[in-house]
């Protein structure tokens, strides 16, 4: 049986949107699993970005209760939600937020040192990282702009996983981008993936998605159904012809 790693009861969310309340969540129950690669899916303004936004404490819900491990983190403060965010949480978004006045390694370091004093074991920590994903040593110390947009999301998901967080979100990290530094950022989730990362991911890309091995499909704020992929396999046309079937059910 899987460990579940982040639970969610009756989770629901609402926005006033001029005078109106606008019922964007709807009581949703779910279970996130130590090592899974959950991909969220659904059409425009199905809820996707505010699921998981409420998941990993970067919103607050309007009604229910969501526990990681034994903390309940929707009864938090805003300190001590910016506490477990940076302890236990990494994210990676479709605009990257890298500080544009700071090197590449003064970015991921800068992102450490929140957790840890220890600068040296920050240090030997990001260039690992680095050399994971494929960023050359003398890339390290250039500013933002002055490297690609793939690298700089590469970079971008290097500083989420440098305080090892249990789980890592993305919301659209290949949004912004081409095919081909896209299918770099891809290659480099599946691979921190495979280490076993967990990882929760919205995206509306059916490419990205083939990358998950559990797909949740939302629809006016809730879960309409979802499907199991299994571990991904480079190649495997049964994958998209399986994933292809579950989303045309589901309306896509």
């Amino acid at each position: 049986m899987k460990e579940v790693l982040l639970r969610a009861d009756n989770l629901s969310k609402s926005f006033s949107n001029g005078g109106t309340l606008q019922h964007v969540l709807k009581n949703i129950d779910l279970e996130l699993y130590k090592g899974d690669f959950t991909v969220i899916m659904g059409a425009s303004g199905a809820g996707k970005s505010t699921l998981l936004y409420a998941l990993s404490g970067m919103d607050t819900p309007s009604l229910g209760k969501i526990t990681f491990g034994e903390t309940v983190i929707s009864e938090l403060g805003q300190d001590a939600l910016a506490v477990f965010r940076r302890e236990h949480c990494g994210f990676v978004f479709q605009q990257i937020y890298l500080v544009d006045g700071m090197s590449v390694m003064d970015n991921i370091l800068a992102a450490g040192l929140l957790v840890s004093k220890d600068r040296k074991a920050v240090s030997a920590k990001a260039k690992e990282l680095l050399a994971a994903v494929g960023i050359s040593e003398e890339t390290w110390g250039k500013f933002p702009t002055q490297i690609s947009g793939g690298e700089a999301q590469r970079v971008g998901i290097v500083r989420a996983l440098i305080n090892r967080p249990e789980i890592l979100f993305a919301d659209e990290p290949t949004g912004a981008l081409n095919s081909k530094t896209g299918l770099d950022v891809l290659n480099t989730l599946t691979k921190f993936h495979e280490q076993g990362q967990s990882i929760v991911m919205v995206t509306h890309d059916m490419r990205s998605a083939r990358r998950g091995n559990r797909i949740l499909y939302l629809k006016d704020g809730v879960v309409l159904g979802e499907c199991s992929l299994g571990k991904y396999r480079h190649g495997d046309a049964g994958r998209h012809e399986k994933l292809a079937a579950f989303l045309n059910e589901m309306g896509w």
